[in-house]
């Protein structure tokens, strides 16, 4: 009786053994026909955005690229190259226009961004298409002077002091250039100046570049590291940038100033062709976020994110412009290019009339 009692056991410890064998069988045969589904297999091709860019914006995005590249990883499991340009925006333009392959422009203006949208590079309605009109980058004019001010420059209209050696950039090839006449021009048109006295004022005022520098990068180098100049106009970003880097620079506000707007766009041909929209898409939204707005502000430009904005450390960083005009006040990018900058207008009357 109990021996057949052990038998028993023994046949059903050997059926349980069996058992087990076989399901360890069949477990490793499912496992090698299934698709294996770790983080290693699973795990994106790397994709590759281009970013054109105008050149004040490098260290801004140069500290915003690595974030954005940790977090799509980190939730797409998916590696992102960015190859990047930086440079005038005039000349960005012409770039991108001529096939540099980008996938992203955020240029000085709206009207280089309307030209190559004009060449079939970007939908219509690219201002609609991200938040804020599509602009992601802010900043003012400010008139950067010796140590003391010794010319005590304070105003625009200090500029027309003869003797004075002034610094800026080319209209013709810089986006900042145009900005600065702007402000120029809107600095005599709210002095109460009429057109005629508008463009006699800004006559005398360009009288005083001696040269004029391709780019704002480049003008704030001939001032800061040539010692070029009494005064230079420029960014409110570059001066900041400047004095970041351990310059010490003097430089004011003027009260009546003008709104410098960024705009970034998608180039949807390119971004068609490399099937790389959505992270182009996600990139640039990532730009409007309170993260990569703070990155902005560290190296100058104003946020565009308003809750950032409105904290105490932003408005004693960047003080509020009593009276901030638009180039919306001057009917648009088109109407100021035809009017100010195309071939005949009235930039090229001014340098003719001082080329004489």
């Amino acid at each position: 009786m109990i021996q057949k009692w052990l038998f028993g056991r023994l046949y059903s410890l050997q059926g349980l053994l069996a058992l087990f064998l076989l399901g360890a069988i069949l477990t490793g045969l499912i496992a090698s026909c299934s698709p294996v589904v770790d983080k290693v297999a699973a795990k994106k091709p790397d994709i590759e955005l281009t970013l054109v860019s105008f050149a004040v914006t490098r260290t801004a995005h140069e500290a915003i690229i690595p974030k954005f590249v940790e977090k799509w990883q980190r939730e797409r499991n998916q590696y992102v190259k960015f190859s990047r340009s930086y440079g005038g925006s005039g000349a960005q333009t012409r770039a991108v226009i001529d096939g540099l392959d980008a996938d992203i422009v955020h240029l000085a203006l709206a009207l280089d961004t309307k030209r190559i949208e004009k060449e079939g590079l970007i939908a219509p309605g690219w201002e609609k298409q991200f938040p804020n009109n599509g602009i992601v980058s802010q900043s003012v004019a400010a008139l950067v002077t010796r140590p003391g001010n010794p010319k005590n420059i304070q105003t625009w209209s200090d500029l027309t002091q003869p003797g004075i050696r002034i610094i800026t950039a080319d209209p013709r090839t810089s986006g900042v250039a145009r900005w600065n006449f702007l402000a120029l021009w809107n600095g005599a048109i709210q002095a109460g100046s009429d057109e005629n006295r508008a463009t006699d004022f800004v006559e005398k005022v360009y009288s005083n570049v001696p040269i004029f520098a391709r780019d704002a990068r480049e003008a704030t180098d001939a001032f800061v590291k040539q010692g070029q100049g009494d005064v230079l106009i420029n960014y409110e970003n570059e001066v900041v940038l400047a004095q970041l880097k351990g310059q010490k620079l003097d430089y004011t506000i003027p009260d009546v100033n003008i709104s410098i707007d960024n705009p970034i766009a998608i180039a949807d041909k390119n971004v068609e062709k490399h099937g790389n929209r959505e992270v182009a898409e996600a990139f640039v939204n990532y730009l409007f976020t309170p993260s990569a707005q703070a990155e902005f502000a560290k190296v100058g430009f104003r946020p565009v994110n308003q809750t950032l904005a409105q904290t105490k450390a932003i408005q004693d960083k960047y003080p509020g412009v009593s009276n901030l005009g638009t180039v919306k006040d001057f009917g648009g990018w088109n109407a100021v290019q035809k009017k100010f900058f195309a071939d005949g207008g009235i930039f090229d009357q001014i340098q003719q009339k001082n080329r004489n």
